[in-house]
């Protein structure tokens, strides 16, 4: 077909419409500039990764799109025409343009990338992230962690200030104006310390006997609170309210009072017999752990990295 052809048939636009249709895109400026510097049509097409055929296509595209002839083609090579030359100066600004701004962009993710900020509520932050932050160092050693443990409400509000990139949370519900998903199942347990009568029981407690027991418990706004209270439909005030699993078991061991923790956090304590896990009957002590970040903004980098890692690395009561 000849220009005048190409002309007669596809004239191109010399009034209004948006920028991306009347200017080439990138890889057909990369081609022209392929052609300029290597003078053959099929060095180019090889040097940018497509057949000759379809590098002749896309001038073809390019000078009716512009409605100007780029190439002389011809048996001894491909000659930029005097048009084309001129195009070429120009698409190579526009082509170093596009560099520097793949430049920045790579830039900003490696900022982002460089830290992680992680909020988790505390049984998950002190017996299942350790592993998980281990696991991503191995494939991330450049990237700064920095974690924030508190209860599940303090988590949420952490992410919706925009403080934290991924939390977890072991709570009942997820907060509005956040995403979520179920990574692992938890259990929560009765414990005593093996001089406390609950120790030597031979028959399980009753919901209602446990409702109406003073326990050792985590601070309202924490999971297991939220979980416990849900599942027995009320508790009786506290015999001593804590603000972390660490500080509720202690007192348990130590013999305070039967307390109410994930089975997750005691399992030491359970074989060496400083604790005794109590049966309940009537109960449903289970609840879902789950990561949760702000709505909209679904984890990237790092932060994406760490959510699959949750979902390939053991851990006790996983979902399955």
């Amino acid at each position: 077909m000849s220009w005048s052809e190409e002309q007669e048939n596809g004239r191109p636009s010399t009034g209004g419409g948006s920028l991306a249709h009347r200017v080439p895109d990138l890889g057909a400026l990369e081609l022209l500039l392929a052609v300029a510097r290597l003078g053959s049509l099929g060095a180019a097409a090889r040097e940018v990764g497509i057949t000759q055929p379809a590098a002749s296509s896309r001038i073809r595209s390019m000078e009716r799109q512009l409605g100007v002839a780029l190439v002389d083609r011809s048996p001894r090579g491909s000659q930029l025409t005097d048009a084309g030359a001129l195009v070429t100066d120009w698409a190579r600004r526009v082509v170093e343009a596009a560099e520097a701004f793949d430049a920045g962009a790579q830039a900003l993710r490696d900022r982002r990338d460089s830290r992680l900020r992680v909020a988790a509520s505390m049984t998950i932050a002190e017996y299942l992230l350790p592993g998980w932050l281990l696991a991503l160092r191995a494939q991330r050693p450049d990237t700064a962690v920095s974690l924030l443990a508190g209860n599940s409400a303090a988590v949420a509000e952490r992410l919706l200030a925009d403080e934290a990139d991924l939390g977890f949370v072991e709570g009942l519900s997820v907060p509005t104006g956040l995403d979520s998903v179920v990574i692992a199942h938890d259990h929560l347990i009765v414990v005593t310390a093996p001089g406390h009568p609950w120790a030597r029981r031979r028959r399980p407690l009753s919901a209602e006997e446990l409702a109406a027991t003073p326990l050792v418990l985590r601070e309202k706004g924490s999971g297991t609170r939220q979980v416990l209270d849900a599942a027995l439909g009320g508790l009786a005030r506290p015999l001593i309210e804590l603000s972390s699993t660490t500080a509720v078991k202690a007192s348990a061991v130590g013999g305070a009072g039967p307390a109410v923790l994930s089975e997750l956090a005691v399992g030491e304590e359970l074989s060496t017999r400083r604790l005794v896990s109590v049966p309940v009957d009537g109960a449903r002590l289970r609840r879902d752990l789950r990561a949760v970040w702000r709505t909209g903004h679904r984890p990237t980098g790092p932060a994406r990295e760490l959510l699959g890692l949750t979902r390939v690395s053991p851990a006790k009561g996983r979902r399955g």
